[in-house]
């Protein structure tokens, strides 16, 4: 089949099996958004949203975030992953966001990874989410889901080359859909350990069937 093909069968079927497909982070804002995917690295989204109602009610923008201490932040925080270096990433971003950006979340790449604690993946969540960009972040769900489906080659080996081979197959009024997808299947079908082949619509056309 050719990879083209793929694409257009994988866009259809999750068209209809997915047709709302969005981020499972509670958020009100830009910047609670940024926040919970900044501390959504390396941990679940029900975690996250355990930890993020408190945080919010008492640091609910980055001019109260930006007053608080790393040590404070931590104890809202600290049965996330990596607490210490995401507390002090918090602050540090809150902190930029008054001094550079009018306390306002950008809506550039290129400001976005300026911030403090954000990289590209977290950018592009943002880009995707608050801003309606045709962003695609690629974490470790999107990575695993795209090479075992098929839609990147093995030959892709970074984040980076996978986003960049999902953004050019894809028809751009979807990639923003297309992110949830791919999240949500890896989260609760094509898991890591134990996929649900028999659970999954793509199975007749999924490379990991064929390999």
């Amino acid at each position: 089949m050719r990879r083209q093909e793929l694409y257009d069968k994988v866009v259809e079927y999750f068209q209809k099996a997915m047709p709302v497909a969005k981020t499972e982070l509670h958020y009100k804002d830009p910047f609670e958004l940024l926040v919970a995917v900044m501390l959504s690295a390396q941990c679940t989204d029900k975690r996250i949203n355990q930890v993020t109602p408190h945080l919010f009610e008492d640091y609910p923008n980055a001019a109260s975030m930006a007053l608080a201490t790393p040590e404070v932040i931590y104890e809202y925080i600290s049965s996330v992953s990596y607490p210490n270096s995401k507390a002090k990433h918090l602050v540090e971003m809150a902190r930029m966001l008054i001094k550079d950006f009018g306390g306002e979340v950008p809506s550039t790449m290129e400001e976005l990874t300026k911030l403090p604690g954000v990289g590209r993946k977290t950018a592009n969540v943002v880009l995707s989410v608050v801003f309606q960009q045709a962003a695609m972040a690629v974490d470790t769900h999107v990575f695993r889901v795209s090479h075992r489906i098929g839609l990147v080659p093995q030959t892709c080996t970074t984040p980076l080359s996978v986003e960049r081979m999902l953004v050019k197959h894809l028809p751009e009024e979807t990639i923003r859909d297309a992110h949830h997808w791919l999240i949500l299947h890896g989260r609760y079908v094509c898991t890591a350990l134990k996929p649900k082949c028999e659970q999954c619509g793509l199975l007749e056309i999924c490379a990991r069937k064929f390999a």
